[in-house]
C-alpha cells in the first residue's frame, strides 16, 4: 500500500509545545526552597579562637535533620571525645538547631567537631570544623576520607536505587501500555516477562535499599547490613516506612500483574472485559500511586517549601515517565519480539506518550522551581548542571519521538487486512506441507507421532521464518523499531541522570551553604566579642601574668578595645606600658599600632579601632614591666 504522508504542520506545533514548555523549566525564578540539608552555622564558628572553654557546641542548618547520640562527636587534640554524648534540640520555628553539652575544666588546643546526620530528604550528611581554647595547637585527629553515603555501600545503594526507578518504570509502563494501548499484548509472553521482571527488579531493590539503609546513613560497612538493631532503627524513620510501604504495595501489584495476564487474557466475553479493564485501569493507578509515593514521602518533595503541594506533583512526574519510558520498552519488545503489533496500538501509545510529555513539562516545571533557586545555581552548582543535561535528554528524546510518529503513519495497512493475507499464505502452506508430508502414500495423521511432532515444528520454524522475513522487508516498520530503540538508548541515560539528581544537594540549598561558610569563616565568634588571653614573662621584678584583651564586636569596621593586666594570683597589675598592633600579612597590611588608655590600675582601653578588611590578623600586644624589661607576645585571630 502507498505510504501515508506525514503532517508535518500538526506534528511540528506539538513539537514546538513541548519543547517550549521543557524550555519554560529554565525561565523559572524562584523563591528559596528546602532540601538536602547543609549546616549554615556553628557556634563556636570554624577557625574561632575563644578565651574560656564553651559550655557546648550548637549546629544550625538548613532544614530538619534526624539525630543520633553520635551526631555530634567533639574530639580533643589527642582524639578523645570531650562531649557528653547527650544531643539538645535547639530548634525554634524556622531554626533548625541542635546541640551537645561539653565536659568542664578542658585545656586550651584545637579541637575538632565532627557531625553526621539524614536530611529530612533521607540523605546522610557530614562534615567536620575545628575551633581553638585559648590558642591553636597541633591535633592528631584524622577524620574519615569516605564522604557520608560513599565508599561500596553508597555505590550499591546507588545502584539498587536506580534499578528501583528502573523496575517501577517499566512494571508500571509495561501494564499501562497493554491496558490502554494494546490489550492483545496480555496475552504475548515476551511482554509478559518484561512486566514480571519489572515487578522482580523493584522488589529486590527495595530489599537490598532496606538492608543497606543502615550503614549507608552510619558506619559505611557493609557487614552491618544485617545488624538487627540497626534494621530496628531504619524501620523508626521515615524512609524506612516507606521502603516498607512500598515492599506492601507490591504485593497488590502482583495481584494486579496475576490478573492482567491471566484472567484478563481468558475473557471472551466483551461486556466482563471491558468491565475488568476498567477495574484493573482504577486498581493499577491506585497501586502505581501509592508506590510513586513512597519516594515522594521520603525524598526531595517531602520537605521545604509547599510540601502539601510538591509530594503530589512528584506523584504525577513518576507516573508520567513511567506512562512515557516504559511503554516505550514495552512497545520496543513488541516491535522486536511480536511484530504483528498493530498499526493502531502504536498510536495509541503515540497519544499517551505525547500526553505524558505535557504532565512532565508542567511538573517538572515546579519542581525546577523548587530545587534551582536562581539563575546562578542553574549554571554553577551540580544538580543545576544535571539538571540542564536532563532537559537535553528530554528535548533529544522528543525529537526522537517525533521520527517515531512520523514512521508510525508511514506504516502500510491495518492489521486486518495483514491478518487476511497471513491467513491466506498459511492456508496455502498448510496444503502444500500436507501434500509434501505423507510417507510412503500415508497421510501425516497415519505417521508415526513422532515424526508428526517433527514436522510440526518445522512447519513452525518455516512460518516464523517467513514472518521475519516479510517483517525484515517491511522498511516502514523497520525504520520505527530502529527509532524507538534509539528512545530506549536515551532514556536508559535520562533515567540514570534523574537518579543522581535525586541524590545531589539542590542548587538552592549548595548556595545557601555556601553563603553561610564565606559568612562563618571569617567572623572569630558568633554574637560576640573577640576574648583572648596572653600570658607573658618579661624576665623582670613582676614581670609575670596574663593580658586579657577583648575586641568588641570583633568585625570589619570600628572596635572598642579592653586590654586587662593580671598578676599571676589574678590581681590587677600595673605596668608602665602597654601597646598593641594589628597585622594582616596575607594581605600585606600592617602592622596597624593601637595606643590605649590607662582606665584604672591594669585597665587600658580604646575606642574606634579601625580593622579595614576580614581575614586571619596577627595581634601582637607588647608589654613593658620596667625602664628595662619588656616583652611582645602574639596570637593569630580570624576577624569578619
Amino acid at each position: 500500500m502507498p505510504a501515508t504522508a506525514p503532517r508535518l504542520g500538526t506534528d511540528l506545533a506539538r513539537l514546538l509545545l513541548v519543547t517550549a514548555a521543557l524550555l519554560g523549566t529554565l525561565l523559572a525564578g524562584a523563591a528559596p526552597a528546602s532540601a538536602h540539608a547543609a549546616l549554615t552555622g556553628s557556634d563556636p564558628k570554624d577557625g574561632a579562637v575563644v578565651a574560656t572553654a564553651p559550655k557546648d557546641v550548637n549546629l544550625t542548618f538548613s532544614e530538619q535533620v534526624a539525630m543520633s547520640a553520635d551526631s555530634i562527636r567533639v574530639l580533643d587534640p589527642a582524639g578523645k571525645r570531650v562531649d557528653t554524648g547527650e544531643i539538645r534540640d535547639l530548634c525554634s520555628g524556622s531554626i533548625v538547631k541542635y546541640g551537645v553539652g561539653l565536659r568542664s575544666g578542658l585545656p586550651e588546643g584545637t579541637y575538632t567537631v565532627a557531625w553526621q546526620t539524614v536530611s529530612a530528604d533521607s540523605h546522610p550528611i557530614a562534615g567536620a570544623f575545628t575551633f581553638s581554647i585559648g590558642a591553636p595547637s597541633q591535633t592528631s585527629v584524622a577524620l574519615p576520607d569516605q564522604e557520608a553515603g560513599g565508599g561500596l555501600v553508597g555505590t550499591l545503594y546507588g545502584i539498587a536505587r536506580y534499578l528501583s526507578y528502573a523496575g517501577f518504570v517499566v512494571l508500571v509502563g509495561g501494564g499501562a501500555f497493554v491496558l490502554a494501548c494494546w490489550p492483545r499484548g496480555a496475552a504475548v509472553r515476551p511482554v509478559q516477562r518484561l512486566v514480571v521482571r519489572g515487578w522482580l527488579t523493584l522488589s529486590a531493590a527495595t530489599l537490598v535499599m532496606l538492608l543497606l539503609r543502615n550503614p549507608y546513613t552510619g558506619s559505611g560497612e557493609l557487614a552491618d547490613a544485617f545488624d538487627l538493631g540497626g534494621l530496628k532503627s531504619v524501620l523508626e524513620t521515615k524512609t524506612g516506612a516507606a521502603l516498607i510501604s512500598r515492599l506492601m504495595l507490591l504485593g497488590a501489584a502482583a495481584l494486579f500483574v496475576a490478573v492482567l495476564f491471566g484472567a484478563y487474557t481468558k475473557r471472551t466475553d466483551e461486556k466482563e472485559k471491558k468491565d475488568l479493564t476498567f477495574g484493573l485501569a482504577i486498581g493499577g493507578t491506585v497501586v502505581a500511586a501509592g508506590i510513586a509515593g513512597t519516594w515522594a514521602l521520603a525524598e526531595h518533595a517531602s520537605t521545604g517549601l509547599q510540601p502539601g503541594i510538591a509530594m503530589p506533583v512528584d506523584i504525577l512526574h513518576l507516573l508520567a515517565v513511567a506512562a512515557w519510558l516504559g511503554g516505550l520498552t514495552a512497545l520496543l519488545v513488541a516491535l522486536y519480539r511480536a511484530p504483528d503489533i498493530e498499526r493502531a496500538a502504536v498510536e495509541r501509545f503515540s497519544k499517551v506518550a505525547f500526553g505524558s510529555v505535557v504532565v512532565l513539562a508542567a511538573t517538572g516545571l515546579y519542581q525546577s522551581w523548587r530545587q534551582v533557586g536562581s539563575w546562578s545555581a542553574l549554571t554553577g552548582t551540580a544538580y543545576g548542571q544535571l539538571l540542564l543535561v536532563k532537559v537535553g535528554l528530554v528535548a533529544v528524546l522528543v525529537g526522537i519521538a517525533w521520527i517515531s510518529r512520523r514512521w508510525t503513519q508511514r506504516l502500510g495497512a491495518p492489521a486486518e487486512t495483514e491478518s487476511a493475507e497471513s491467513a491466506e499464505d498459511t492456508e496455502t502452506d498448510d496444503t502444500v506441507s500436507d501434500d509434501t508430508d505423507s510417507v510412503g502414500g500415508d497421510r501425516v495423521e497415519d505417521v508415526d507421532p513422532v515424526r508428526a511432532a517433527q514436522l510440526a515444528r518445522q512447519r513452525a520454524a518455516v512460518a516464523t521464518a517467513r514472518k521475519k522475513r516479510d517483517r525484515d522487508a517491511d522498511p516502514e516498520r523497520s525504520g520505527l523499531r530502529r527509532s524507538v530503540l534509539t528512545e530506549a538508548v536515551v532514556a536508559v541515560a535520562l533515567l540514570a541522570v534523574t537518579t543522581v539528581l535525586t541524590s545531589t544537594e539542590p542548587g538552592r540549598t549548595e548556595e545557601e551553604a555556601g553563603r553561610s561558610a564565606s559568612t562563618s569563616g571569617s567572623a572569630a565568634v558568633p554574637e560576640r566579642p573577640i576574648d583572648i588571653r596572653l600570658p607573658f614573662d618579661t624576665g623582670g621584678v613582676d614581670g609575670k601574668g596574663t593580658v586579657r584583651l577583648s575586641l568588641d564586636p570583633g568585625r570589619t569596621g570600628a572596635n572598642a578595645l579592653h586590654l586587662y593586666v593580671d598578676r599571676p594570683n589574678g590581681r590587677p597589675l600595673d605596668v608602665p606600658e602597654i601597646k598593641v598592633a594589628f597585622t594582616l600579612k596575607e594581605k600585606n597590611v600592617g602592622p596597624l599600632p593601637v595606643v590605649p588608655d590607662r582606665i584604672q590600675t591594669g585597665h587600658w582601653s580604646a575606642s574606634g579601632v579601625q580593622i579595614p578588611m576580614a581575614g586571619e590578623w596577627q595581634i601582637q600586644v607588647t608589654v613593658r614591666t620596667s625602664d628595662i624589661d619588656q616583652t611582645t607576645i602574639d596570637k593569630n585571630v580570624k576577624i569578619g
